[in-house]
């Protein structure tokens, strides 16, 4: 008897679990839910592209310092003729 009224208990934790995933995968699936997880993908996309560009230019100045270039920083090439 007890082992019947265990296993009718984990039938129904898995039945609510499934019916809530389910739930929250129909919510997901849909046009708004779509929408805000292209948007949470851009946002991301955007962020660690700003992260790359900021580094980027850190860099870049580390360099320019170590190489000398920014105290003759001229705004072209110069070409003599």
């Amino acid at each position: 008897m007890v082992k019947k009224l265990f296993w009718v208990g984990i039938g129904v934790g898995v039945g609510v679990l499934a019916t809530r995933k389910v739930g929250s995968l129909r919510q997901n699936l849909g046009r708004d839910g779509l929408n805000r997880s292209v948007g949470r993908l851009a946002d991301a996309l955007a962020y660690s592209a700003d992260a790359f560009r900021d580094g980027m230019h850190g860099r870049e100045a580390e360099l320019r310092t170590a190489l000398g270039l920014d105290t003759a920083h001229t705004t072209g090439p110069s070409h003599r003729g």
